[in-house]
């Protein structure tokens, strides 16, 4: 029976429209190379939409995605936090394995890169950049705050998310907290009573600046690790020292329903913007994660397989370049290289 799906795609701001571009070819190559189809609708989000719209996300927008199999975002300034909150996306994968053919573009050395797979799973809706802020004076002196704030039903839920992320994976899961300085979010004991329907599933609660150091010195040692909101946007950039590059890493964010929004983390980039210099594979890496939502499980491993070969030929961006044995092309050459190889390699 064929099937069909029905997309959004937000290409944004600055090297938002190019990497989508690229992303979007690519899906539609692996597409026809696996009997399914995808329409494509274009929306706004961000500057794009405050010009059009005069709001960084829309009623426009959200009708547009009501409905849809996915959303396919390039990269914007403004307008994240609504979006997201209000699809409720409150689970955010941010997938780190580091290709061997890479090592020497990461910081760390390779011995310390062999084998490391981890997948961070960050909470989405809550915390403190959804919390009462402001500005206030205080005897005539100014001062600004952000309350972090989470529910014990909010960390329950993620933890479910990372647990079961961690069944389908190596059985280990990190919490990374704070709760020698923030005691009255109990991410550890919340979590650990989720776990008590994952027997099999070893929790480990770790200080977050402690992590931050152990993702350098042994990132070997992690599996899933689950973060707040503002923890594991930190943490999980730190995926770019480990990889090469912050272009690559893509993310999914999902719902309880498993719908979800896909982007690159790298942001808008707007000193590259426009010299067809900027990275597609973080863009391609999220829609591998929504093929893999959609169960078009094939389709997602071919693109793996082609980045792999492409890397391994020695392929790269400008950000990936550092030895003379790599061609560096620009992000349409790269996709065009993309293109070619999936067609003479489809399984």
């Amino acid at each position: 029976m064929p099937r069909h799906y029905r997309i959004v795609s937000l290409p944004g701001e600055g090297i938002g429209p190019e990497v989508v571009d690229a992303t979007l070819a690519v899906l539609q190559q692996v597409a026809q190379l696996h009997s399914f189809t995808v329409a494509v609708e274009y929306g706004w989000l961000g500057q794009p939409a405050v010009q059009r719209f005069g709001r960084a996300f829309p009623q426009e927008t959200a009708r547009q995605c009501e409905g849809c199999d996915g959303i396919v975002l390039g990269a914007v300034t403004q307008g994240l936090l609504e979006i997201r909150q209000h699809f409720n996306l409150f689970i955010n994968l941010r997938p780190v394995r580091p290709t061997p053919c890479l090592f020497p573009a990461s910081a760390l050395k390779s011995e310390r890169l062999a084998g490391v797979d981890i997948l961070f799973v960050r909470e989405l809706a809550s915390g403190i950049y959804f919390g009462e802020s402001g500005r206030g004076n205080d005897s005539g002196s100014g001062y600004g705050y952000h309350t972090m704030r989470y529910a014990d039903a909010e960390i329950r839920r993620i933890a479910k998310a990372a647990l079961n992320q961690a069944q389908q994976r190596r059985h280990k899961l990190t919490v990374a907290h704070k709760e020698n300085a923030l005691p009255q979010i109990p991410w550890t004991a919340l979590v650990h009573e989720e776990a008590r329907d994952f027997p099999n599933i070893l929790v480990e609660p770790m200080l977050a600046d402690n992590l931050a150091m152990q993702l350098i010195l042994k990132p070997q040692q992690f599996d899933v690790v689950l973060a707040g909101n503002l923890f594991g946007d930190i943490l999980s950039d730190i995926g770019g020292a480990l990889t090469g590059s912050i272009g690559l890493l893509g993310s999914a964010s999902l719902n309880g329903q498993g719908f979800g929004l896909y982007e690159p983390i790298h942001g808008t980039a707007p000193d590259i913007a426009g010299k067809g210099i900027a990275n597609p594979l973080g863009a391609i890496a999220s829609i591998v994660l929504m093929l893999q939502q959609w169960g078009e499980t094939t389709a997602a491993q071919q693109i793996l397989d082609t980045q792999e070969t492409l890397l391994s030929q020695g392929y790269c961006t400008a950000d990936l370049c550092s030895q003379r044995s790599q061609t560096q092309v620009t992000t349409q050459e790269f996709t065009d290289l993309f293109l070619e190889n999936l067609r003479q390699n489809n399984s």
